[in-house]
């Protein structure tokens, strides 16, 4: 199953390379655009989700990495959400080695 990277730019600039053990992330965000928050995080919400869902089919478990990823990101979301207007930017993909 391809697994790939994905980079994340937050509202102070700082960036997160994250993971998805699916290339089921690219059907929801797009390079370059900012998303809002809460829809940023519905939408990794059921990208991961999905991805789960192919894992298990393949191989019979969920991929505790990518549950263990969308809660570091969660925990990152949460330090943005006073911030009137915060956007996190989908920089990029690449293959996971």
């Amino acid at each position: 199953m391809p697994a790939m990277h994905y980079t994340l730019r937050w509202p102070d600039a700082s960036e997160t390379t994250c993971y998805s053990p699916s290339l089921v992330i690219q059907d929801y965000f797009q390079p370059g655009q900012a998303y809002a928050l809460q829809d940023f995080i519905q939408r990794l919400r059921e990208a991961t989700a999905i991805a789960n869902e192919r894992v298990q089919a393949k191989f019979g478990f969920t991929c505790s990495r990518a549950g263990d990823q969308l809660d570091r990101v969660e925990t990152l979301v949460r330090r943005w959400a006073e911030q009137p207007g915060a956007r996190v930017e989908v920089v990029g993909f690449s293959p996971a080695h």
